[in-house]
């Protein structure tokens, strides 16, 4: 097997937990079994976590090959992708995004589902685009949304695709401050190293309190969302099976 795109490393009671898959961090089903294992561990270490990416790339989103494949792979990396997303929101210690540059789709709904993010200043780029490339708002986005951006932004993100620049992510609610490329990472040890002071109960308490129902949705969301997209499937399929007979037809 390659070497995973998931690094994990545990300092001070801080894991750092970095996706990088050497492109883009395509969410792919091994990047989301690598993820669900470095939550494992730091769950047992219980960590502060920080969730990071590589080089000017948070994360691009789902791999999109396995995704427009239309089959049941395709269910199931959507299924892992929003129910890591309702764990990290549920995560019992607090869960920092150090932002590296991109974040676009479900990586800007990682972003959305993490405690606090630092992002990257730089011409990058945030933008939950389901529906410039196709694809309806899942209901598990649709809520990722609506629990953390601004609500001008939100309607704007999810119903016409913006895109949003570092400074306009931060007035969304996509990120909580910007620091430069060269800061992210100290500004997120120094950040973990702070809120690992937190009363650890009464954070995890609070956190669950404030996102039961955002959790509760995501995870019954998810049913609704695999049905709607082998719907999808399945017409294009279809409809390229028609297509042929159609032109000779003609």
């Amino acid at each position: 097997m390659s070497e995973s795109p998931v690094r994990y490393r545990s300092q001070a009671g801080v894991a750092t937990i970095t996706m990088d898959d050497g492109k883009r961090n395509a969410l792919s089903p091994r990047m989301f079994e690598e993820l669900n294992k470095a939550f494992d561990q730091a769950e047992r270490e219980d960590a502060v976590v920080i969730l990071t990416g590589r080089e000017e790339v948070f994360s691009a989103g789902f791999d999109l090959k396995v995704l427009r494949a239309g089959n049941l792979t395709s269910l199931a990396l959507m299924r892992s992708g929003f129910l890591f997303a309702a764990r990290v929101l549920a995560h019992p210690r607090p869960v920092i995004a150090a932002c590296n540059g991109h974040a676009l789709a479900m990586g800007a709904f990682l972003l959305l589902a993490s405690d606090y993010r630092i992002g990257t200043e730089g011409p990058y780029k945030f933008a939950t685009n389901e529906v410039a490339i196709g694809i309806p708002m899942p209901r598990s986005g649709v809520e990722l949304c609506r629990q953390r951006l601004a609500p001008a932004q939100y309607h704007r993100a999810a119903i016409l695709a913006e895109t949003f620049t570092p400074e306009a992510a931060r007035e969304a609610g996509f990120v909580d401050r910007l620091v430069p490329a060269a800061e992210l990472q100290s500004a997120a040890q120094g950040l973990a190293a702070e809120l690992g002071k937190l009363d650890r109960e009464a954070h995890a308490v609070t956190k669950l309190r404030i996102r039961e129902a955002s959790i509760a949705a995501i995870r019954s969301g998810v049913l609704l969302d695999m049905r709607d997209f082998a719907m999808i499937g399945a017409k294009a399929l279809l409809n390229a099976k028609l297509r042929p007979t159609a032109q000779s037809k003609g």
